[in-house]
């Protein structure tokens, strides 16, 4: 019988526990946390990989992987050659040890995906796409999907630790833990984050923006740095922040919404209510406004008809070349700022626009940031196109039930059941 993942909480212990006691539990589990993380992040390792990676000596490394082993979150993948001794076991995730849900959750529909421990996709659903989403329609498009996915999902389902929510807006975490959205720009009240969606499974939200920076710092353009700055370029237009090798939360979990900061003194009005917002210059809907102003001509309002502008910049047509220079100025300024606030060593840029953008204008993006940056911190960073493409949000959302399984606490162990 194929091993899954049960939680069980632990009968409540009556005896006051000792600082000791304490002290030395809450350091099993961060080095268990700390393994755990290593291997997803890296994909395999040894245990003299952990070790080191930990500051352990090899026999606690060795305890930890037995306990990894014994809940059936990682496994043995074969071992290498030795300088004379026994050969070295390989360890990585054991991939359908546990499944995390990741939401891309648009303006205009939502794509519900289904990842393994190693963060590979499994299953995806879309519902949604015909008309400007409202929160009730969004909610039942993300319930459809998750009941279609377990349909088709079953035997994996009770190895499901969570949904993960990428958002478009403000999400906010009170000190109890709830989250509630707020969408200013979409026009909508402040709603809660609903805990209904399937099951008991627990919901975690965060915006779209920082789940995408989450997945790129985890596996994508941003790994291995300590300071980047991770855009999100589509409708709405949103940044992560990663400082000293972590993401930007802020008081209440919602900090940088470049998007609404200022790079024109009362300019153009944006969807938020105020003028002169970056998103009301970089944002799809502002690129493709400039352009039917000028006579362009484009079909919907998405890919296609970005595609259709820069086709026409390229077969040069003078309105269109001036639209992108003016969005790609726009653009410069906007990150520019950040550079100059934030000193990275990296930018990334993803999203739908983002992508269209580098894909064939990465060097003009990349002169246009540095010629908006101080020339010291101009030199210092480079700028890279996003890993994922149009996956990266969910990937990120999936990643937030995966961190509370890493994160584990004393109050709900995971152990593997039966075989």
């Amino acid at each position: 019988m194929t091993g899954y993942l049960r939680r069980v909480t632990p009968p409540v212990n009556r005896e006051p526990a000792s600082a000791e006691s304490l002290t030395v539990t809450d350091l099993r589990h961060r080095n268990r946390a700390a393994a755990l993380q290593f291997l997803i992040r890296q994909r395999e390792g040894t245990r003299a990989d952990i070790a080191r990676h930990g500051g352990l000596s090899t026999a606690a490394a060795g305890n930890i992987v037995a306990e990894l082993l014994a809940a059936g979150l990682v496994e043995e993948r074969g071992s290498r050659a030795s300088r004379g001794g026994r050969p070295i076991a390989i360890i990585g995730p054991r991939l359908e040890g546990a499944y995390a849900i990741g939401a891309d959750v648009g303006e205009r529909g939502v794509a519900v995906e289904l990842f393994d421990l190693g963060l590979n996709r499994v299953d995806r659903e879309f519902r949604g796409g015909a008309h400007q989403e409202t929160p009730p329609d969004i909610h039942r498009d993300l319930r459809e999907a998750l009941a279609a996915l377990r349909e088709r999902n079953e035997e994996r389902w009770e190895r499901v630790l969570g949904i993960g929510l990428g958002l478009p807006g403000v999400v906010e975490t009170a000190p109890d833990g709830t989250q509630t959205l707020y969408a200013q720009s979409l026009g909508w009240e402040p709603h809660p984050i609903p805990t209904d969606l399937s099951g008991d499974l627990p919901v975690f939200a965060e915006n779209g923006a920082k789940t995408q920076a989450r997945a790129e710092l985890w596996f994508g353009a941003a790994k291995g740095t300590q300071h980047a700055l991770v855009a999100l370029l589509g409708r709405g237009v949103g940044l992560g922040v990663i400082s000293d090798g972590e993401l930007a939360h802020g008081a209440f979990s919602s900090a940088t919404e470049w998007g609404h900061t200022k790079i024109r003194f009362d300019g153009a009005p944006c969807r938020c209510g105020d003028r002169g917002c970056v998103e009301a210059y970089v944002g799809a809907d502002a690129i493709l406004e400039s352009w039917r102003a000028v006579g362009g001509r484009f079909d919907g309002s998405g890919w296609t008809a970005l595609g259709s502008l820069l086709d026409a910049a390229d077969a040069g047509d003078a309105a269109a070349v001036q639209v992108v220079a003016d969005a790609i100025d726009a653009l410069g300024a906007a990150l520019g700022s950040m550079v100059n606030l934030l000193n990275p060593q990296r930018i990334v840029v993803g999203g739908w626009v983002g992508l269209r953008l580098t894909e064939s204008r990465a060097d003009e993006v990349l002169a246009a940031t540095r010629a908006r940056s101080l020339e010291r911190f101009a030199g210092q960073f480079e700028l890279l196109p996003a890993t994922f493409g149009g996956d990266t949000v969910a990937l990120g959302s999936a990643l937030l039930p995966i961190e509370q399984l890493i994160a584990q606490g004393r109050g709900t162990e995971l152990v593997a059941a039966p075989r």
